[in-house]
């Protein structure tokens, strides 16, 4: 089964992926994880949202041949990626049907304040669930970026609240 974990900045996905991983024995892909050890070292001040887009996307590539591998396997992909825009989604949906996999999307629907709250805690206390920093200034972005899932979307979903 490929689970889709999808909430806005600060919403648990990653606390709520690993908690997943624990209960279907699945494998995380983390997007986080990824860009700080593959495309953080190489960013220069200037690189903006379409280089990080471009890297995202190849190395989704990746992750799709790895998810057939998984699949095969009998094991749960577990896709913490943000998955901030429904067109992003249905790219991960229409592989699923194309390919004959289960999908389960899993939408945490946690409020503004919350978010920012663990925002600001993960970025003084660097635990566990830390990569990097998230200003004030990305969040902002991200709170207009983010399309919430679609009742359709959402058909055979768990919506996950505060």
């Amino acid at each position: 089964m490929i689970h889709l974990i999808v909430g806005n900045t600060g919403s648990g996905k990653t606390t709520y992926s690993n908690k997943l991983k624990q209960e279907t024995g699945g494998l995380i892909f983390s997007i986080d994880q990824w860009n700080k050890a593959l495309f953080f070292p190489d960013k220069k001040e200037d690189d903006g949202l379409d280089w990080f887009l471009e890297r995202i996307e190849r190395a989704e590539g990746l992750m799709i041949d790895l998810i057939k591998q998984l699949e095969a396997s009998g094991t749960d992909a577990i896709l913490d990626l943000g998955l901030s825009k429904a067109t992003h989604r249905k790219k991960f949906r229409d592989f699923a049907t194309e390919n004959g996999f289960e999908l389960k999307t899993h939408f945490l629907d946690i409020s503004r304040e919350t978010r920012l709250e663990r925002i600001w805690r993960r970025n003084k206390e660097k635990g566990a669930t830390f990569e990097f920093e998230v200003t004030d200034e990305n969040f902002e972005f991200m709170e207009n970026w983010f399309e919430r899932p679609t009742e359709e979307e959402m058909k055979n979903g768990i919506i996950i609240t505060e």
